[in-house]
């Protein structure tokens, strides 16, 4: 009988696996094929359930010489069995459930008029609702586009025409202002074109917009004070610290617009994403959090669910009503409740059925990484945490910190292998991270929704609780940089399906064989061994960067990044690359806080997109380019960002040298202006020469044939040679011949982007570097290339290529 109570009842557990499955797979099918395949899963569940009914009433039988347990009659099925049957049927059953409720939703975004406006291209009108809060694209060049989640209802052409009713789901790209400030609710028109969407998620279309929205109406008071309380946050934040300032929002209701994309790669590197995005992790250890106040303040069963559901409630409206937050409010409120039961076997049913309803009201959450983690945190809450809770109890712990610490190491562990899936890797630091942190979460998320609340009424005491609460997030962002800059915090990991597919294999075999203690103490001694054999050379070994490096390209995609040593945790920086995350976590791999100098090649997107990720939280001395005024976005995107700093843009040409410590920089070209060439600013790009420990690195920028042929005419073959050649222009076959005979390099590195639309690198231009004796390298393939100084001569490293 204890056992029985032990096992949960999974047969829900089955219906809702059997949705989830069905509706990833409909997301990719036509709606047709998947309202087949789900009928034929409902007749397969149908066949099951009769048949063990049936095996049920023969087993019901009394025994007898004739009956099925009498002699000679067949032997009576295991208990087990009769239980996998159930489960099966329960599998076939959610499969044909979610087929079809995905296939309907689907339907929608297969409707022939709609398709027929798409393929038109012409111009239309849409009648929409605002599903949830507009947000920028970051890093983007010019104004900024918004991304809008809307509800269709009406779709015409301008030029008129039957206008097309349906309710489905699309996506506005609006590169108007006006799309900035709509709330979720918001009825509204607008005019633009309509895209094809993309495939695996339920939008009908993309909408893409150039004009202002047309609001109909407001939105409902919810929504409206839902909006007044974060602006006010927002607000009451703005004189704070950028990190703790920007996290605070984050913590209290999922708001990271402000929060540096630096620090948020911190909090995912260290296991805490959950602290700043809306999540049913995130709801569950909060409300954890004010349970475990209630409860040592002496509140009873029905106070302290009083308490949790008011905490509850003032959340939801406060970050929104969105589907997002009611499927994270959902996920808490079950983790919250099986956590404060105890009771596993009547808590995973109610988990089960809360997910496979949100399925199939919503199929698009099959293919959400947020719900998985959701899901996969509360049934770690439910079925691992007071399993743990109590053992650690057993064992003398302080029932406070035997659910402090439960509470963290059960949801790392359920959400482990979706995690190492999306980022290839395993993190270390997770559980004692977020155990460190605990006591700061309450008072930070409390006095942040204090700042909320009195930010209408008093605004004054509202900054003055964000002042208050900027302290324990403070706390919050330290132990974030510390354990993503822990040596061995994190180990690699296959990344994608195959790599999470066997951590949870070897999550559920631990966990299993955990539950004997021969195995415990054995799994604790291998486990005991393996750290302190592997730590020391984790941290003993160089790791990245290399010792002795002298040049590293950073993959950065279609880009330039080209790093220079200047010094500890000083570099010279050459391009940035497109956009401004790549460059920045190059440069903090790299441990780099200061730049030195920052040199533009030239002002393509490709080289300058991401110089905001240069000065990123560092300080950049000068910034030189070559004096060549085109294309004159890239120009003045240089020239803003700079002048926000405070630092000086130089333009430079040949004769132009700089030195810092053992590193020496020099200006070759252009040596003289080009004019009517393939392209204008590539042949006009900033050729450098640097020197770093008695070695040479040439770097031609994007210069094709005629900037090359110029060079090599007017300087000579000896100012060009050198042992490192960044190639030019990502391998494109406009290279000059005469000049790869010049550099005659050991190494050449090809910075490219994978995949991309230009055909590069060369295959042939490769072929011939690697024929002269040059070791080629590209970042597509190797990512972070990093050339070093041995005493043998130079050797290269790659860092591999980081996971999608």
């Amino acid at each position: 009988m204890s056992a029985a109570r032990v096992v949960p009842d999974l047969r829900l557990a089955g219906f809702a696996v059997g949705v989830w499955l069905a509706a990833l797979a409909a997301l990719h099918q036509p709606a047709r094929g998947s309202a087949i395949g789900g009928g034929a899963a409902l007749i397969v569940a149908g066949v099951g359930a009769l048949t063990g009914r049936a095996a049920g009433v023969d087993r019901a039988r009394p025994a007898g010489p004739g009956g099925p347990a009498g002699p000679g009659g067949p032997a009576r099925p295991p208990r087990v069995w009769a239980a996998v049957r159930w489960i099966g049927v329960a599998l076939a059953l959610g499969a044909g459930c979610g087929a079809v409720a995905t296939a309907a939703r689907m339907s929608v975004r297969e409707a022939a008029p709609l398709v027929a406006l798409i393929e038109a291209g012409d111009p239309v009108e849409v009648t929409a609702v605002v599903r949830d809060d507009p947000r920028a694209l970051r890093g983007g060049r010019g104004p900024a586009t918004y991304l809008v989640a809307v509800d269709l209802e009406r779709v015409r052409r301008v030029d008129g025409g039957e206008p097309v009713r349906l309710a489905a789901r699309a996506l506005v790209l609006g590169s108007d202002t006006g799309w900035r400030g709509l709330l979720p609710g918001q009825r509204l028109t607008a005019t633009g074109k309509l895209l094809r969407p993309r495939p695996g998620d339920l939008r009908a279309a993309v909408v893409s917009s150039r004009q202002p929205p047309h609001p109909l109406g407001e939105p409902s008071w919810a929504q409206r004070a839902a909006g007044s309380l974060r602006s006010g946050l927002q607000r009451a934040c703005e004189p704070l610290p950028d990190d703790s300032g920007g996290l605070l929002p984050g913590l209290v209701v999922g708001d990271t617009s402000r929060l540096d994309p630096a620090l948020e790669a911190d909090f995912q590197a260290t296991g805490m994403t959950h602290l700043t995005a809306v999540s049913g992790s995130n709801v569950a250890i909060i409300l954890g959090v004010i349970l475990f106040v209630a409860r040592r303040t002496g509140a009873g069963p029905v106070l302290c669910a009083v308490v949790c559901a008011v905490a509850l409630a003032g959340f939801v409206i406060l970050a929104r009503p969105s589907p997002s937050v009611i499927r994270a409010a959902a996920m808490g409120a079950i983790g919250l409740l099986g956590l404060a039961a105890g009771r596993p076997r009547a808590a995973v049913p109610a988990l089960a059925a809360a997910a496979a309803m949100l399925l199939l009201i919503d199929p698009e959450l099959a293919a959400d990484p947020g719900f998985a983690l959701s899901v996969l945190a509360t049934a770690g809450l439910l079925l691992l945490a007071p399993a743990w809770r109590d053992a650690l109890r057993a064992r003398r712990w302080p029932p406070g910190a035997a659910e402090a610490l439960a509470v963290p190491a059960a949801a790392q562990v359920a959400c482990g292998p979706v995690i190492a899936g999306l980022s290839g890797t395993v993190s270390l630091v997770a559980v004692p991270a977020n155990l460190i942190v605990v006591p700061a979460i309450a008072p930070a998320t409390l006095l942040g929704v204090a700042a909320a609340l009195l930010s209408p009424v008093w605004p004054a005491g509202a900054e003055f609780a964000a002042w208050l609460g900027h302290w324990p997030a403070a706390w919050l962002v330290q132990v974030a940089r510390i354990g993503a800059r822990l040596p061995a915090g994190a180990l690699p990991w296959p990344a994608g399906v195959p790599g999470a597919l066997l951590l949870a294999g070897l999550t559920v075999a631990v966990l299993v064989a955990a539950r004997r203690a021969v195995i415990r103490r054995l799994a604790a001694v291998v486990a005991a061994g393996a750290v302190l054999g592997a730590l020391p050379v984790r941290l003993l070994t160089a790791g990245w960067p290399p010792p002795g490096w002298l040049v590293v390209a950073c993959a950065v995609g279609q880009g330039d990044a080209i790093v220079l040593p200047a010094g500890p945790g000083r570099a010279v920086v050459v391009d940035a690359g497109p956009e401004p995350d790549p460059v920045d976590r190059c440069l903090r791999r790299l441990g780099i806080r200061r730049v030195v100098l920052f040199a533009v090649s030239h002002y393509h997107a490709d080289h300058v997109g991401g110089v905001a990720g240069i000065f990123r939280g560092r300080a950049v001395g000068a910034v030189v380019a070559p004096d060549w005024p085109e294309p004159e976005t890239g120009r003045d995107q240089v020239a803003a960002t700079a002048a926000g700093a405070g630092t000086p843009v130089l333009a430079v040409g040949p004769g132009w040298a700089h030195q810092v410590g053992d590193l020496r920089l020099a200006a070759l070209g252009p040596v003289a202006a080009l004019h009517g060439t393939n392209s204008d600013p590539n042949n006009n790009s900033l050729v450098l020469r640097a020197t770093v420990a008695g070695r040479s690195v040439l770097l031609p920028g994007d210069a094709e044939t005629e900037e090359q042929t110029d060079l090599v005419g007017r300087l000579g073959a000896a100012a060009l040679r050198a042992d490192v050649l960044k190639v030019a222009h990502h391998g494109s076959a406009l290279q000059a011949p005469e000049l790869l005979d010049a550099v005659d390099p050991a190494v050449a590195l090809v910075s490219v982007g994978e995949g991309n639309d230009y055909g590069h690198p060369n295959g042939p231009l490769l072929a011939r570097l690697a024929r002269d004796g040059a070791r080629v390298l590209r970042t597509d393939l190797s990512g972070d290339l990093a050339v070093l100084t041995t005493a043998d001569g130079l050797a290269v490293t790659t860092r591999g290529v980081p996971p999608h």
